[in-house]
């Protein structure tokens, strides 16, 4: 067997957790390195490696542009790392990580706007606190692979935030987009990725921000408070909940007699529309830092117009 397939077997089985251990082709990789040994197997479905188990030989398949594949009963996890593709006007494509706790509505958006060419990224890896939300199983199904963080005793399978970092940083991460992930973000991540990670929550920030205000109660509390507008806000992240730097705004009225469900509808229609823009954005290095630290976002048709 090519040295290639036998890389394409095991390199993402961190990630994913879904490798099947009696996989015959799995086997003879595994006893090839004797810190796979130590790999832990979870169950005849999962195999859980730590991120120094496959840290010498996933940058060399990365920089030959090989496919990685993982294959179990289940799932197949296929991801592309080809670094010599070409610019776009001058551009590298963009590595994007995400997290998600949820269904990931967000997520697939900006997912589906990156196979339309609308933006120039690729998703190279998902990041979740539950391994069978909707979002991981999207991913899954689109050859994204999937890490589990935190360990909880849920999802004992969960990397410590040190181990975190070293697995993103295997994948040479631009930018970490989040998208309805309910976890503050550990500090190590946010020293790593300084102004390199956004999240986008459903209100006019400063507004209607902070613990606890997510999903329909963020909605509840601004037809509450008696407020005409509301829509969502894309921030760069900074260690405490929605406190980040504002990158982008848009106004969504709120009407009379509206309920949360109607509100939060047409909020997220224009999350997934201003999400997308953003991505285009930062994967264009369009977004150009004040010297009062306030980020904006030069215009593609009119490089000297700023939003």
């Amino acid at each position: 067997m090519a040295m290639e397939t036998l890389f394409s077997v095991c390199s993402n089985s961190l990630f994913s957790s879904l490798q099947n251990h009696k996989n015959a082709t799995l086997l003879p990789f595994l006893t090839s390195d004797s810190r796979l040994l130590s790999s832990q197997l979870k169950s005849q479905s999962r195999v859980s490696l730590k991120p120094h188990d496959f840290h010498d030989f996933l940058p060399l398949v990365a920089s030959r542009g090989r496919v990685l594949k993982c294959r179990s009963s289940n799932e197949q996890l296929e991801t592309s790392f080809d670094e010599s593709e070409s610019l776009k006007n001058g551009v590298r494509r963009k590595n994007l990580a995400v997290f998600v706790s949820g269904g990931g509505s967000n997520f697939r958006a900006v997912h589906q706007a990156i196979l339309s060419g609308d933006v120039h990224g690729r998703f190279v890896v998902l990041v979740t606190n539950k391994h069978d939300c909707g979002g991981a199983q999207y991913a899954r199904e689109n050859g994204i692979p999937v890490i589990i963080y935190p360990s909880t005793k849920k999802e004992p399978e969960g990397l410590s935030s040190d181990d975190l970092v070293a697995a993103l940083s295997t994948y040479k991460i631009d930018f970490i987009l989040l998208a309805g992930y309910l976890k503050l973000i550990p500090s190590e991540l946010i020293r790593a990725y300084p102004n390199s990670i956004l999240n986008i929550h459903p209100s006019l920030l400063p507004a209607f921000g902070g613990k606890g205000y997510y999903g329909t109660k963020v909605h509840k509390a601004v037809i509450a408070s008696g407020a005409r507008y509301s829509g969502p806000t894309i921030h760069f992240v900074d260690e405490n909940y929605d406190t980040g730097r504002i990158l982008a705004q848009r106004i969504v009225p709120v009407v009379v007699n509206d309920t949360a469900e109607e509100l939060a509808a047409r909020v997220l229609r224009q999350e997934h529309k201003m999400y997308a823009e953003v991505a285009a954005a930062i994967c264009e290095d369009r977004v150009i830092w004040r010297e009062d630290g306030v980020p904006i976002i030069r215009s593609k048709a009119d490089p000297e117009h700023y939003s």
